[in-house]
């Protein structure tokens, strides 16, 4: 941490600012450091240190870690969390801050492609085999345009009202007409005063600018269901992009990745594993028990007589629950790995040779140490 400034000299705050305070002095310092307004070259760094200093400051477990540790990890940090603010797939703060700045009142150059429903944002969320089996909470957080909480939306500051636009008269778009070689040419252009949308605000809100909107750090929990598996889409309504004074909101479009298991292999809702099956077990059968998937569980696999190396065991329903099957299960397919002893005891190898011989199997006895010097002693005689 000793190369960089303390958080809260970056955003100009005290120690013990609240949220709302935090929010407007990053907004403020933003807009001054953006490298989309700012004509400064070292803009781009700035604005970098002023969007790590609100990400820290925003986020009340980072806060915590930062104030106690200097750093924003440390002790804390559960298994339910995850932080996507940094791989959201093009949508960081940076971007969320120059959509923040296409979309408003200033940025006349680009108000033709502005639209003013926000975008749905995606996301993809992984768990582990064992939490899609149960169903699990995670907690993720995220950066999003998101309604402004000082005009709630209307991009109006108190007392403020929006107006038909006198230049264009509502419509969004004025005429110019030219004079050339061929005539007049006439044309039509987003209007420069209400950037295409019909009307403006006399007195627009501070803190958005007359979006309605403000870059804001989200943390939101996500609900995913027992059974669940790659690939699968959870939709959470109104958690994307806010639209531009009142209009809808996105949705945010969280796409399930299952992590790889050390024990099991999933296909379809069944469980695939290897189980240890005792020589004298697979020959004769037996009982042999599997830690399941679920907490605590333990399942038990019969294994028949005359059971073969890599011969699939299985157990109806005690594999992945069904996702909406109503606690149905697929299966659980184990596949017998046959262990043979490395150690005997004197009458098990004898029973042992017994067998071999029973079964007319050949089978050269095993020479005990004092056999061995004796052969060395009569090879020298020799």
């Amino acid at each position: 941490m000793s190369d960089k400034r303390d958080y809260y000299e970056v955003l100009g705050v005290d120690r013990d600012a609240d949220q709302r305070t935090i929010k407007r002095a990053f907004l403020k310092k933003a807009r001054e450091v953006h490298p989309d307004v700012s004509d400064d070259p070292d803009a781009e760094e700035k604005f970098k240190e002023v969007n790590e200093a609100y990400s820290v400051l925003s986020d009340d477990q980072k806060r915590a870690n930062y104030d106690r540790y200097g750093t924003a990890e440390g002790p804390g940090m559960g298994s339910g969390y995850v932080d996507f603010s940094d791989i959201f797939g093009g949508m960081g703060m940076d971007d969320i801050f120059s959509s923040f700045f296409g979309g408003g009142p200033s940025s006349s150059a680009r108000a033709g492609s502005r639209r003013k429903n926000g975008r749905d944002m995606a996301v993809t969320l992984t768990v582990s085999l064992e939490e899609a089996a149960r169903g699990c909470t995670k907690t993720i957080s995220y950066d999003r345009l998101a309604t402004c909480e000082d005009c709630h939306g209307t991009g109006a500051a108190d007392g403020a009202s929006e107006k038909t636009c006198p230049r264009c008269h509502g419509t969004g778009f004025v005429t110019t007409v030219q004079r050339s070689i061929f005539g007049q040419v006439q044309s039509s252009s987003p209007c420069p005063d209400c950037h295409g949308e019909g009307t403006v605000i006399d007195h627009p809100c501070d803190m958005c600018a007359g979006q309605g909107r403000t870059p804001t750090h989200e943390k939101i929990d996500i609900e995913v269901p027992a059974g669940i598996a790659t690939g699968r889409q959870l939709r959470v309504r109104g958690y994307g992009e806010a639209g531009l004074r009142g209009a809808s909101t996105g949705d945010l479009i969280v796409t399930v990745q299952v992590a790889e298991h050390d024990r099991f292999q999933r296909s379809g809702d069944d469980l695939y594993c290897e189980v240890d099956v005792p020589m004298a077990g697979a020959a004769l059968g037996c009982t042999v028990e599997v830690e399941g998937i679920l907490p605590d569980e333990r399942i038990e696999v019969e294994v028949p007589a005359g059971t073969q190396y890599g011969d699939a065991l299985t157990v109806e329903g005690r594999g992945m629950p069904r996702a909406g099957g109503g606690g149905s299960r697929g299966r659980l397919v184990a596949r017998a790995r046959v262990t043979v002893p490395r150690r005997m005891t004197p009458a098990a190898r004898e029973a042992l040779e017994r067998f071999a011989a029973e079964m007319g199997e050949s089978h050269a006895p095993r020479k005990t140490v004092g056999d061995r010097i004796r052969d060395a002693i009569d090879d020298i005689l020799e």
